[in-house]
């Protein structure tokens, strides 16, 4: 496990969000929610995304990538397994 550590939102600058030494720019969720609030069309991709809000807020790396796929409109295979592979953890962690 690596270590984390708090640290501020590179936007707002007021909330502080865990990282660890890896991540250099930092965005905290309520920075993120307004690039995350788009539209989802494909059917299996909605489902994929249809996860507790609760767990974008815990992992900034899920809503990066639903970031990007909101972006550029697709994903990677490895992008779509880390995504789901991540938020199996979440689950099993979470109960």
């Amino acid at each position: 496990m690596a270590v984390t550590f708090q640290k501020k939102c590179c936007k707002c600058r007021k909330n502080y969000v865990t990282v660890t030494a890896r991540q250099n720019y930092v965005v905290c969720y309520e920075c993120q929610k307004k690039a995350m609030s788009g539209e989802i069309k494909d059917p299996e991709m909605k489902k994929m995304f249809d996860i507790p809000e609760e767990f974008y807020k815990q992992n900034t790396f899920l809503c990066d990538i639903k970031v990007k796929y909101l972006q550029y409109g697709s994903l990677t295979e490895r992008q779509i397994e880390a995504f789901k592979r991540v938020a199996k953890e979440l689950k099993a962690k979470s109960k």
